[in-house]
């Protein structure tokens, strides 16, 4: 039977993952990789909020749309935690986490509506999307060319979401 002390040290020990990167590389990299784990946690939530209030004469076709986003986004969560901890960094560990960490900002209104809410998302994807590019030139700044190529990859898909949020909210 283990000790309390024992169950204590194994709950504290360091993970120490082997990384060719350097301390202040670790550091650095997996503390804005965590960052933006918060924002794509609170921009996929926002935008499934948004996709289950949408209402109004364009409903199905802005209900697909926030859904079909709200999956690529969700699909980036398990490879940026996974990112961190290949770098042997920790990631996040709960909500309340993720909260002091987040830049974009939640929306709790009672409504919005359908212009306002693709507006906001469009915003925020633009946002989140600089926020990548930041990550990446510091990963360029550390040798750190793994992370910097799957950003390549989230930052087109942030864009895109942009595209099509903008281009849906336009009138002719």
């Amino acid at each position: 039977m283990s000790s309390e002390s024992d169950i204590k040290k194994r709950r504290t020990k360091a993970i120490n993952t082997p990384s060719p990167l350097g301390t202040d590389a670790v550091r650095d990299i997996s503390g804005e990789l965590n960052a933006l784990l918060a924002d794509i946690l609170a921009l996929y939530l926002k935008t499934k909020n948004f996709h289950w209030h949408m209402s109004g004469p364009y409903f199905r076709d802005y209900h697909l749309l926030l859904d079909e986003q709200a999956d690529q986004i969700y699909a980036t969560v398990d490879p940026i935690a996974e990112r961190v901890r290949k770098l042997g960094g920790t990631t996040l560990r709960s909500l309340g986490h993720a909260k002091r960490l987040q830049r974009l900002l939640d929306n709790d209104a009672d409504y919005a509506t359908p212009d306002d809410m693709l507006a906001e998302l469009r915003e925020d994807n633009l946002q989140l999307a600089a926020y990548m590019r930041a990550t990446h030139a510091l990963c360029d700044e550390h040798g750190d060319v793994a992370t910097a190529s799957v950003l390549e990859n989230w930052i087109d898909e942030a864009e895109n979401r942009v595209w099509f949020l903008f281009e849906t909210s336009r009138r002719a």
